[in-house]
Formats: structure tokens, sequence, C-alpha cells
């Protein structure tokens, strides 16, 4: 302990988590920059997948600010820092759980139109909930120093707050609960229709079975929506179990490693989702490379888009879209 009940960051863990917030920037930053330079992604889905982008790179910046201060009091940027890492961390689980909820529409419910409608209704939630909580918890001194309890650096709630686990609830951990619950279940669920999907299809499309390219498209994507899940609670659980352990005075919270994990995984959320939604991504994996090693004398605006597709989920390759949209409407509701 350095002081009090502080838990001890490291100067490795300092470095390590430092490093897990650059890559989420930049994971970010190529998400929303691939959507800006190439119009034939900019579907809905993909805007979501920007929109939370936003939230990560604004979570990862803030978490880095906090991690390379490493406040000691109740300071005005360990104020504004605390401040805007819960208002960007608690719209990055409203985005994720969006994103879920849109492709379940999209694809089980079969309904583009009530899909998109449901838009500014995740904005009004996404960026609205956050901004009120974060608001209230600053305005009534909640938000500032918590000797890293729960955090790797950064400020949240107050550690001399009277209702500080009911504030810590408020300012993430009970979105955070819900996001455990519902995004599994929302992906099980997409999961088992596309695969219903797929077996009603192939009894009217044999010629599929000569077509080995969509099954390895087809597999690509049931992998990504296997992994979504898996990935939000692999990075998150870390904060979780540090939590619970506070909630029964346990000292095991401040474990070396716990304390790195919970750094790492609260900060990589943005170089999971780059890696998922960009270098998995065959067509935006290839304009990537085209552009960065300067490949192709003709613009990046004119490589080869595979139809430009109309519908793609973010993930989703674009040839895959073509062979389903020349199908049937399940098949294009991968």
């Amino acid at each position: 302990m350095a002081e009090g009940n502080q838990t001890v960051v490291y100067l490795s863990e300092q470095v390590v988590v430092l490093c897990s917030c650059a890559l989420s920037v930049v994971g970010s930053s190529l998400i929303i920059l691939t959507y800006v330079m190439w119009s034939d992604l900019r579907t809905t889905p993909r805007r979501l997948l920007v929109y939370l982008s936003v939230a990560d790179w604004l979570s990862a910046v803030s978490y880095a600010f906090g991690v390379w201060r490493m406040f000691r009091s109740n300071s005005l940027d360990c104020v504004a820092q605390g401040a805007i890492s819960t208002f960007a961390n608690t719209s990055s689980f409203f985005w994720t759980v969006a994103i879920a909820v849109y492709l379940y529409v999209f694809i089980v419910r079969s309904s583009q139109r009530v899909a998109d409608s449901l838009v500014w209704v995740f904005h009004l939630v996404s960026w609205g909930v956050p901004l009120a909580i974060t608001v209230a918890a600053v305005c009534l001194n909640k938000i500032g120093y918590d000797a890293s309890e729960v955090s790797v650096g950064w400020c949240w709630v107050r550690i001399h707050a009277p209702d500080r686990v009911l504030w810590m609830l408020l300012t993430g951990k009970i979105w955070e609960f819900l996001a455990y619950l519902t995004l599994p279940v929302l992906y099980i669920l997409i999961k088992r229709h596309i695969h219903i999907a797929h077996a009603a299809l192939s009894e009217y499309r044999p010629i599929l079975a000569d077509r080995p390219s969509s099954h390895s498209f087809s597999s690509m994507a049931d992998m990504k929506l296997t992994l979504i899940p898996i990935i939000f609670i692999v990075l998150r659980i870390w904060s979780t179990v540090r939590f619970i352990l506070l909630l029964a005075g346990s000292q095991a919270r401040l474990n070396p490693v716990l304390v790195t994990l919970h750094g790492i995984g609260n900060t990589s959320q943005g170089a999971a989702n780059c890696i998922m939604f960009v270098l998995l991504t065959r067509p935006i994996r290839t304009r990537l490379c085209a552009a960065l090693c300067c490949c192709s004398k003709s613009p990046v605006g004119e490589q080869p888009s595979h139809g430009a597709p109309h519908r793609l989920l973010p993930g989703q390759d674009t040839s895959t879209q073509r062979e389903e949209d020349s199908g049937s409407r399940v098949g294009t509701d991968r």
C-alpha cells in the first residue's frame, strides 16, 4: 500500500495499460476511418459500430490520461477525467447492446424498417442516459479519487462517498451486469435463426455444396457472432471480479495480476472491435493493405466493392452478401 488503503499500481502495470489504451485508440480510429473512406461500407450496422468506436476512443483516451497521471487527490483534472471515462464507458455498454438489438430485429424479426427506426432511440439512450448519470454524479460530488480500489490509476467514484456502492452501480456496474445477460441471449437467438435459415435454404439450393467459399464466409460470420459476447465478457469480467471482491471486503482485489487484467480489459474494447470488424473482414483488410502499402496507382475509392452491398453487417464479407442477394431474403439476413 502506498497510502492508506490505496491500491499500488506498479510502473510495469502502467506501461501495459497505456499500451492497451494506445491500441484501442488506434483500433477505434481505424474503424471510424474506414467508414469515412469507403461509402459502400456506410450501412446502418457499420454506423452503429462507428458510434461505439467513438465511445471506446474517448474511453481509452481518458483512461490513458488517468493511468499516466496516477491521481492522489480529488483534483479538478481527476474529476474531469473521471467524468469523461464514466460517460464514455457507460455509453460503450449501451452501444454494444444497441448493436445486438439492431441485429436481432433486422435478422430474426426480418424487419429492416423497424430496425432502422430504432436508431434514434439508440442515440437517445446511449448518449442521453450516460450523460444524465454523469452530470448527476459530478453535481453531487460523487466523481473523484478512488484510490484505485476498483480502477487502475484513473478516477471514478470517490472513495469516501457514503453511498459509494450505489454510485458505482449507477455509473457502470449495473449496465455492465445487464450487458452480460443481454448480449449472450441476443446473439444465441441470432445464431439459432441463421442456422435454421441455412438448413432450410440448403434443401432448395444443393448447388451450395459445390461452393466451398460460401461455407467459408458463413463460418466466419458465425464465428464473429460467437466471439462478440465472449470477448466482451472476457474483457470486462476482471473489473466485475474486483467489484465483487470489494463488496466482500477481500484484499484479493489488490492482487497485481488481477489489477493488470482489469486495466487491460477495460481499455481493450476498441482494439478488439478493430480486430474483428476490420482486420478479420477480408474486403476491408484488402483495401487497407492496398492503401498502406501503396500497391495500387488507382484511388482507394475505386477498389472493387463486390457489388456495393446495402445491408452489410459488421464484419460480413461483401462477397458473401453478393451470393446471398442472388438467393433469398433468409440468406441475405446473415
